[in-house]
């Protein structure tokens, strides 16, 4: 691959995430050869030791320092075993989430590093940790100055962005604004056009039951989401809505449309984890950088036994090669 090194930050050191990073580059050498690891010793060697992992480690505090044949790792934070309580929530841990993610977002924005794909964080323990931000999207967003943005849900059965996500559902219902339904359109567009999609189909889902039926059941699809729609339409967007969230996601599996911007966190979610539990990415849109992440969480109640599933991670970790093989 001729792109920079890929950073992968193994989220919330009690969880799943150094399980699954480790797992993932050991089972396949391309994408071991062109990543390094963000995350904690300690936590990392218990995992190698746990999991039977032969391939040597390279522990490095500079990405220029990364030998082929290895699975090369920076050593964000020095954490002694004892205090990483795997899997419970801890402050220590995240904390060390998000310390992985400053380091790695740092080195990405100054050009030494590719695409960022991550492991889950708990917003819990980064709470705990000091650090109060909804989730790994906005933490991206902080850290690289973006104030457009929005999470987009991936599969291959499935692609869905959010006009909002980490919020109450009563608060939600008010987000729903014509400008941010606009903006939402323009960031999903743009991401079909990196994956190959040269004038990708749109729908955006109504808010509520049948769209509202023309204010009958409420005002903001006729009032907010229509007029968002014919608005990117008079821009050259091949954009239909509001559909009734009822069927547009049934629509969209049978590929009526590339994408459907959902209008709050379950509406699109819902449908993508019954669709692409295993193999669903979440990326970032809107960003200086490319960001795609698994689309599971932390897993405690399996984290440190072993048996959790790689496959989100090493789909997150295509998804990334391809939006960098497209341009950013």
């Amino acid at each position: 691959m001729n792109m920079k090194r890929i950073g992968i930050t193994i989220g919330d050191p009690s969880g799943i995430g150094p399980e699954v990073s480790l797992k993932a580059l050991a089972k396949n050498s391309d994408y071991r050869e062109e990543s390094i690891i963000f995350g904690t010793r300690s936590i990392l060697d218990y995992y190698k030791q746990l999991l039977n992992i032969s391939i040597p480690f390279n522990y490095v505090t500079d990405v220029d320092d990364c030998k082929p044949g290895m699975i090369n790792i920076y050593d964000v934070l020095d954490i002694p075993l004892d205090k990483i309580p795997i899997g419970e929530v801890s402050p220590i841990s995240g904390d060390a989430a998000y310390q992985y993610l400053d380091k790695s977002i740092g080195l990405a924005m100054a050009g030494k590093l590719g695409p960022i794909v991550t492991a889950p964080l708990n917003k819990d323990a980064l709470h705990k940790g000091g650090h109060n931000f909804d989730g790994h999207t906005e933490i991206f967003a902080t850290l690289t100055g973006t104030k457009k943005y929005t999470m987009m849900l991936w599969s291959e059965k499935l692609s869905v962005v959010h006009v909002s996500t980490h919020v109450p559902l009563r608060k939600a219902c008010d987000l729903v604004k014509k400008d941010r339904v606009m903006d939402c359109i323009a960031l999903a567009a743009d991401a079909k056009q990196k994956l190959g999609i040269a004038n990708p189909k749109i729908a955006v889902a109504g808010l509520n039951p049948h769209s509202g039926e023309d204010g009958l059941f409420g005002t903001e699809d006729r009032d907010e989401i229509a007029p968002a729609v014919e608005a990117m339409k008079a821009k050259g967007y091949d954009v239909t809505g509001p559909v009734p969230p009822d069927t547009v996601f049934l629509r969209a599996s049978r590929g009526e449309f590339d994408i459907v911007v959902a209008m709050y966190h379950d509406q699109g979610h819902i449908p993508m984890k019954l669709l692409a539990f295993d193999d669903g990415v979440n990326v970032t849109l809107g960003l200086p950088i490319i960001r795609t992440s698994v689309d599971h969480g932390t897993a405690f109640d399996i984290a440190g036994k072993g048996i959790a599933k790689e496959q989100s991670l090493l789909q997150s970790i295509m998804l990334a090669i391809r939006f960098a093989h497209n341009g950013k």
